[in-house]
């Protein structure tokens, strides 16, 4: 707790960061907790709450009352209102409701409206605090009622100037770097018709898609969208510092799915919902190493006959294995970032199987070589290399065509993925091996 006075101390308020606060409070244990939250500031509360991790929340709802809940929601832009009030309900309904029932009647209505967007669509994630003016203004009369806003706190992050006609409709988007260099006794629209600049702006709709937002946000190096209905009406805009959350939201759902744990669970406090989920991936998982087993089941004779089998055969598997685990990261972050288009599944197919099987030749000449002189059986040598390329040529086309299929059904592609990759690798490395032993070697 020394940590935060000694930082709250030495910075005005207007210095003051909610992310240094919350990494403050990640360092104390419940009790310093509790009285260190009493000194963050009022109106900092909200941003310090929702800039710590998912487990904390019901920490500072516990040490807040009502009032001190409802002004720490009062001092956050719209989207945040919303994202706090909706962790609120999840956490206690009834303390939800008699925060909600103090706001005043703007927030009230901005909130119930961001909440009416399901979580994949554009509106879920903007706010309505914009700066807009009409185009017969003067820059002189906007800069002042921007100043005016500003020292106001009514406005927060601003990067865009947005030109409406009165119906409230998008015409132009200018920032406020470009504003500067206007001409400030002329009008907004004067200085359009005498800029070579083009000002049309680069819009978004609310039920779009947000992936589609982010790619936008990425292509076009954004910093602010505007979000427009369909009529192109002005409702608020997203900013950067949200897509830097989505995707690293994405980006975390896409590593615990790959490696079969759910990022719902992983992110609750509850030690049975994770066990229980890890639970259902690890008993498929069983499941699928059954089957690897049968597999070898079926060359029992063999492997009793010829020790050297069953030291080399989970060589094959695992080679299989690791060179599939490859394609099919590569393959689904490609996806991911949007890199792979629809007419792409035969070129990435073709260039993941060519390095796998590049990959396949050169380490079945090694562990050709490697056995040959280690049991001194030339043919052994043989069949590991054979056994290598044809595995190592599996695990290539399904790393790449398992993803492909799965986003091709609407499926996540990283759900799945390596539990079935590893099954095929596994029963293909296994019977390949052993199946051409058995007919070579036997």
């Amino acid at each position: 707790m020394n940590r935060l006075e000694e930082y709250l101390n030495a910075h005005d308020l207007s210095e003051i960061h909610p992310s240094d606060i919350a990494k403050i409070l990640k360092q104390l244990d419940d009790s310093e907790f509790a009285n260190a939250l009493k000194l963050v500031p009022k109106d900092l509360v909200g941003d310090v709450a929702l800039s710590l991790p998912d487990r904390y929340f019901d920490d500072v709802v516990e040490n807040l009352s009502v009032d001190e809940l409802s002004h720490a929601v009062t001092e956050l832009e719209s989207d945040d209102q919303t994202d706090f009030m909706q962790e609120l309900e999840e956490l206690d309904e009834s303390k939800a409701s008699q925060v909600f029932e103090t706001l005043d009647e703007d927030d009230k209505q901005e909130i119930t409206k961001l909440k009416t967007y399901s979580e994949d669509e554009a509106g879920a994630y903007m706010q309505f605090e914009v700066f807009t003016a009409l185009k017969n203004e003067k820059v002189q009369d906007v800069i002042r009622r921007f100043a005016i806003l500003r020292k106001a706190n009514e406005l927060e992050n601003v990067q865009n100037l947005f030109i409406t006609n009165e119906d409230n409709k998008l015409r132009f988007t200018i920032g406020l770097d470009e504003l500067l260099i206007f001409d400030f006794s002329k009008t907004i629209n004067e200085n359009i018709e005498l800029s070579q600049e083009n000002f049309d702006p680069k819009t978004a709709i609310d039920t779009d898609d947000i992936k589609d937002i982010v790619q936008h946000f990425e292509e076009y190096d954004l910093s602010v969208l505007p979000i427009v209905n369909t009529y192109g009406v002005l409702l608020g805009r997203i900013t950067s510092d949200d897509i830097y959350d989505i995707i690293q939201d994405e980006a975390t759902e896409q590593m615990y799915n790959l490696a079969g744990v759910d990022d719902d669970a992983e992110d609750d406090d509850g030690i049975f919902k994770a066990g229980r989920k890890r639970a259902t991936w690890l008993s498929l998982n069983l499941l699928t190493a059954i089957a690897a087993s049968l597999v070898i089941a079926m060359f029992t004779d063999a492997l009793q006959s010829m020790v050297a089998l069953a030291v080399l055969m989970p060589i094959v598997a695992s080679m299989g294995g690791n060179a599939g685990t490859q394609s099919l990261t590569v393959v689904v972050r490609q996806l991911a970032l949007g890199e792979i288009s629809q007419g792409d599944a035969k070129r990435i197919i073709k260039k993941e199987v060519s390095i796998s099987l590049i990959n396949g030749f050169i380490f079945a000449i090694i562990m050709a070589i490697v056995s040959a002189l280690w049991f001194d059986m030339p043919l052994l040598g043989v069949v590991i290399a054979l056994s290598m390329v044809i595995n190592l040529f599996v695990a290539g086309f399904f790393g790449a065509t398992i993803p492909l299929f799965l986003k091709k059904m609407d499926i996540d592609p990283a759900i799945g993925s390596t539990v079935i990759l590893t099954t095929v690798t596994d029963v293909v490395g296994f019977f390949s091996f052993l199946g051409l032993a058995t007919y070579i070697l036997l």
